[in-house]
């Protein structure tokens, strides 16, 4: 940024060291400071700013300790702890999310996204999606976005980021330990009304299938084929951060 600042602003060398140090420290930590009245709505479509603040944030709210398995691991992500791939996970997710919120909610609103060009709009909501992870940035008018983004914006910084981190909120491992096990034991129980219209035989059956489905098939394996027999594995266990 300070090469940035100095370059494409012509800012002197001294304050251009500064603004790009105070941006980065500010960025890092999710406090959100900016050094203009319009915080940074007047570098919209700039991706030098916007993207290595953004970057800044992202590192800071991801927490330390994910952190340092990523600089140790990033090629490696089968060797990523638990707490490491849900906090990549639900990040990129909320990141997605949000930014399918702002781009489809703002496309058109002539005080934010409209009166920006194709490439504009998508830094401009991703810069959006990023910053209420509790950076407090913004690159356009936030009293000018519709209820809609409004209510993405909450949400978003109501999880915050990552445990250990320089992020607030309730951290992303909270709603992602849920989510996770729902991924990886939810039950489904739709129906189109004809089971009373089935046979005996058939209503069995489908008590038998829902009984091995809530089971698990690997449960019933187990326990007809192994009986009274040791077991030589241990499931692999983890603790993870939440909150």
């Amino acid at each position: 940024m300070t090469g940035r600042f100095l370059l494409g602003y012509d800012e002197p060398s001294g304050r251009a060291l500064y603004l790009g140090v105070f941006h980065a420290i500010s960025a890092f930590n999710n406090a959100g400071f900016a050094l203009w009245p319009d915080n940074l709505m007047r570098f919209v479509t700039d991706p030098w700013i916007c993207l290595t603040i953004a970057a800044a944030v992202i590192a800071g709210g991801l927490g330390f300790p994910v952190v340092l398995e990523l600089l140790r691991t990033w090629r490696r992500p089968s060797r990523w702890s638990v707490l490491t791939r849900i906090t990549v996970a639900v990040t990129a997710a909320l990141l997605v999310i949000g930014i399918m919120v702002f781009l489809i909610t703002e496309w058109h609103n002539p005080k934010t996204l409209g009166r920006l060009d194709d490439p504009g709009k998508l830094l401009a909501a991703f810069f959006a999606a990023v910053m209420p992870r509790t950076a407090g940035f913004n690159s356009i008018d936030v009293a000018g976005t519709y209820s809609t983004s409004w209510l993405a914006t909450d949400l978003l910084m109501f999880i915050g980021g990552g445990s250990r981190g320089t992020a607030g909120g309730i951290k992303v491992t909270t709603p992602g330990m849920p989510a996770f096990v729902v991924w990886s034991d939810g039950t489904v129980g739709l129906s189109t009304g004809i089971t009373a219209d089935t046979t005996p035989a058939g209503q069995i059956l489908l008590v038998l299938l829902m009984f091995i489905g809530r089971t698990g098939p690997l449960t019933l394996g187990s326990a007809l084929a192994l009986k009274d027999r040791t077991r030589r594995y241990q499931v692999a266990e983890e603790r993870v951060i939440v909150g």
